[in-house]
């Protein structure tokens, strides 16, 4: 059968190409056409469209390139066409797949969407038309088939959270060379320059209080050295690694760590962290009133509880940060706890066993003749 899926970020990239993967298993004759990255590429699809030409990020720069993105959309709709496939398969990256799930539905072309949209948590009025334009939905964060169930009638499918399998899999790896001699603070800052600029200063500062331990900062792949040296050269005890974020967490006590995936997969491995955010305060103001969640790390909003600390805008300063990171180090009740409150995370994203395999399965079911 023919298969086309669509994924716009680094993201969407790694959980496709084990999406990917698994559906040559369950079908020999897969011919899978994608836009996305590297990974799906070397799992056996061909490439289309890189995401490295897709990921715009926030207003402005939509605003910018809008041109590229409606090319980009035209492009994309001819190019299924043509290829004609027997089901198009979406990844998260709603700003783009949503449009295209609603012109794949007036061509009828079947639509299976994988990772949701996080309408959970804003632009809820989004569902009446995916209701309308997906004929299936897969979910990968336990909460949101009740959320879909109960708030719309929606019937859609939970297969498991595709990280599980990831972060198990590097774990059962052999772990490289040792990073430090000394016990290691992770420093996870995001990905965007802004963002870092934000963050990172602050995390830094608190390396002055713990001159035991060596902090690493994970830098974010595509930005130069010279973007970090500038902040790192003053402390001491802090160093840094560009691509090996999962080899920095497998080595490391606690971490610091911004909202996003990377608060799961730090939980994943099982080290206690402490998660920082700190935005452009007009950015963070107007973001206060549009998002309607209670927590902004995945690890909360799964387990509907803090189990990690969140120090949000003004108060993540060093001396929150400092106090909160004592909390978690070796032979503390709260470090204990945490790890407790992470094995009963994984077990609720593992439920349904592997998640890329499920997805496929259920995949493959759905368009077999």
């Amino acid at each position: 059968m023919r298969y086309y899926i669509i994924a716009g970020e680094a993201s969407g990239d790694l959980h496709g190409s084990n999406l990917i993967k698994e559906l040559h298993k369950k079908d020999a004759q897969a011919e899978i056409h994608c836009w996305g990255g590297d990974k799906m590429q070397l799992a056996g699809a061909t490439l289309v469209k890189h995401y490295r030409e897709l990921a715009f990020m926030g207003f402005a720069e939509v605003l910018m390139n809008i041109r590229t993105i409606f090319r980009n959309l035209a492009f994309c709709k001819k190019d299924i066409l043509g290829f004609k496939p027997d089901v198009l398969i979406l990844i998260d990256y709603p700003g783009f797949n949503l449009r295209i799930a609603k012109w794949a539905k007036e061509n009828n072309i079947r639509v299976v969407y994988y990772i949701s949209p996080q309408v959970w948590a804003w632009k809820e009025n989004r569902v009446k038309m995916m209701k309308q334009c997906i004929d299936k939905m897969l979910v990968i964060l336990p909460f949101e088939k009740d959320y879909y169930k109960t708030k719309w009638n929606w019937e859609v499918e939970y297969v498991g959270h595709p990280l599980v399998e990831e972060v198990e899999q590097r774990r059962q790896e052999t772990t490289e060379d040792s990073l430090s001699q000394k016990h290691v603070i992770a420093l996870l800052p995001g990905s965007r320059k802004q963002e870092i600029l934000k963050k990172l200063p602050v995390m830094l500062e608190v390396s002055k209080s713990f001159p035991q331990y060596q902090f690493i900062v994970a830098k974010a792949p595509g930005l130069d050295d010279t973007f970090y040296s500038s902040m790192l050269q003053q402390y001491n005890n802090v160093s840094s690694v560009s691509n090996k974020t999962y080899a920095l967490l497998q080595q490391s006590t606690a971490a610091l760590v911004t909202s996003g995936t990377a608060t799961l997969e730090t939980a994943l491995f099982g080290i206690p962290e402490v998660v920082c955010y700190k935005g452009n305060e007009i950015s963070y103001q107007i973001a206060k009133r549009l998002v309607n969640i209670k927590y902004i790390s995945l690890v909360n909003l799964i387990m509907d509880k803090e189990i990690v600390k969140e120090l949000i805008q003004h108060e993540m300063n060093a001396g929150n940060i400092k106090t909160e990171l004592e909390k978690i180090l070796p032979g503390s009740q709260q470090r204990e706890e945490m790890i407790s409150n992470y094995q009963k995370l994984k077990h609720s994203l593992s439920a349904e066993g592997n998640a890329s395999a499920k997805a496929a399965e259920s995949i493959y079911r759905f368009v077999k003749p």
